[in-house]
């Protein structure tokens, strides 16, 4: 049973100003708003290299803006990279140069407010990165895309960021023996008559260029159903047609339908599950998700399963709700990996969702072995290979928990509709979540968000019960023991176990914030066991058990 919390000690949070990180060192462009990109792309079986007119539409959001600078690889020692061939606006031949993995366009005249001007750059080149060419598992030509985190530079010229989203079309001509798949929507399939087809895909919601997608093979494709009348699509290798069927039937639209139900609507025309020798686990390009090759294998597995709900939530968050500076790159990962936990909570079971989250705690005090002062909010992405880590996907779905717990259900789940609706198809910081649980919950959340994500290091309890016959009472002592990070201010459940008791038929609350405490729970019997957390709501590591006899 569980009884009146006598001893839970008062909980005021007193304002304290979140640290603002450095934002990543992007240079961002200020005036300018691409609104859409139009790849067209000549792709053969002669050559790794590939044919492109790109036209990139702008508009100006200021006035003055002078250039345009679009972000593609140069050509190198090794003969990879991109030439620019020309640039031009409504006919007329721009200046540019391109250095430095950088195209900079000399406008025809300066932006005004409002304005738009659709700029076409034709270049070619064998990409070093950002588009695989090359065998896939069975020894098949493939062409595929790779863009995460940066990467779409490599062959397209864009603002490679995801502060600024954008729309987006491929029209790809291939050899007639390839399907071409991509975001968005098919609006064209045509056999040109010279063994080669013309394949248009158009993206009309705004995304961050890691998303854009390109999947060039043979593929076997599946038309499962609908989701709210966009179609649920499966393509995979033409080799894997019965396996890859039965692997994707489920449960994408069951995980659609839950997220669409708790969060707010599918921002997208339709979705996709395709298979890649791109991605070793899976990649969550909107609308046409990107899983290893590997994963195919006809039994349903389990791991598959949980990338496949992984990926589905990424297209509410990460995708529809993009962070706006790569430092708050956990507003994609640590969501995904938390909206997989209560899915598989809500399909699945409790157990299962409790076991997930001992499992990351697990990940998360592994990494934080080596490194201890790692940030989930951080500023160290001039090395983009750090912009994820286990701290990012695991650590960031645990701070999700605990504020579910801090905020109660009704208040989370209305916080998190709130920030969906707000930033849908736009860009959204850590600021702005903080701010859209606060007006849900009435909470001032500024302790819990600096100690949890702008702070390194993870709460480390070391103490001791034992039960004291004279008072009628267990006596316990716990010391937070951490070397980094703040003293935490750490609501903690304490569960006393008497004989035949598989749960706690005794839980008090108590909150932890100082480094030493000393707490006194009457209780009439003596208790076969003291656990801390037993509905694992905080993450803590613990050496904690009764006192021995001296």
């Amino acid at each position: 049973m569980r009884i009146p919390l006598v001893l839970a000690a008062a909980f005021v949070i007193q304002p304290l100003p979140t640290a603002a990180p450095d934002t990543d060192d992007y240079p961002r462009r200020p005036g300018v708003d691409v609104e859409n990109y139009r790849f067209e792309l000549t792709l053969t079986d002669t050559a790794d290299a590939i044919s492109g007119r790109s036209v990139v539409s702008v508009r100006f959001t200021n006035d003055g803006a002078t250039e345009l600078l679009l972000d593609l690889i140069n050509l190198n020692g090794d003969g990879r990279g991109m030439t620019v061939h020309s640039v031009t606006a409504a006919g007329a031949q721009l200046r540019y140069e391109h250095d430095s993995d950088l195209l900079t366009i000399v406008l025809p005249e300066p932006g005004r407010t409002g304005a738009r001007l659709d700029v076409a750059i034709a270049y070619s080149g064998i990409p070093a990165s950002g588009l695989r060419i090359g065998p896939n598992k069975y020894g098949d030509r493939t062409f595929f895309s790779d863009n995460w985190p940066d990467r779409a530079r490599h062959w397209l010229p864009t603002i490679d960021h995801p502060y600024d989203k954008a729309a987006n079309e491929f029209v790809v001509t291939a050899p007639s023996h390839y399907q071409v798949v991509s975001n968005g929507v098919r609006i064209e399939e045509t056999d040109s008559g010279d063994g080669t087809r013309m394949t248009h895909w158009r993206q009309s919601v705004p995304i961050a260029t890691w998303l854009y997608v390109l999947g060039v093979a043979r593929f076997a494709v599946q038309y499962v159903g609908d989701f709210e009348g966009r179609p649920i699509q499966t393509w995979v290798y033409s080799q894997d047609r019965n396996a890859g069927f039965h692997d994707f039937s489920v449960p994408t639209k069951q995980v659609m339908e839950f997220y669409a139900d708790r969060v707010g609507p599918f921002a997208y025309e339709k979705l996709a599950n395709i298979t890649s020798p791109a991605t070793g686990g899976g990649m969550e390009a909107a609308t046409a998700i990107m899983y290893g090759e590997d994963l195919v294998t006809g039994d349903r597995s389990v791991r598959l399963r949980n990338v496949v709900i992984h990926e589905i939530a990424h297209q509410w968050f990460g995708n529809a709700v993009t962070e706006s500076d790569w430092d708050d790159v956990w507003l994609s990962e640590g969501f995904a990996t938390y909206f997989t936990l209560l899915f598989i909570e809500h399909a699945y079971g409790r157990d299962e969702f409790v076991a997930g989250l001992k499992s990351s705690a697990e990940r998360v005090f592994r990494q934080y072995t080596d490194d201890p002062d790692y940030r989930i909010v951080h500023d160290n992405l001039r090395d983009m290979r750090r912009v994820t880590s286990g701290a990012t996907y695991q650590k960031g779905s645990w701070v999700l928990h605990m504020l579910r717990s801090r905020m109660g259900d009704e208040a989370f789940w209305t916080g998190i509709r709130s920030y969906y609706s707000r930033y849908m198809n736009a860009n959204a910081s850590t600021t702005d979540f903080r701010r859209a649980m606060e007006e849900a919950s009435g909470l001032d959340l500024g302790v819990f968000f600096e100690q949890w994500l702008y702070s390194g290091g993870n709460p480390r309890l070391e103490g001791w019960w034992d039960y004291d016959p004279t008072a009628a009472a267990v006596r316990i002592e716990l010391r937070q023991t951490q070397s980094i990070g703040p003293v935490y201010e750490l609501p903690l459940e304490v569960g006393l176990h008497f004989a035949g008791d598989v749960l706690p038929s005794v839980v008090e609350s108590v909150v932890l914030d100082q480094r030493l405490h000393q707490f006194v729970l009457p209780v009439e019997d003596v208790p076969e066991q003291v656990t801390l957390d037993p509905g694992t709501k905080v993450l803590f590591e613990a050496d904690f058990g009764r006192r021995r006899q001296r």
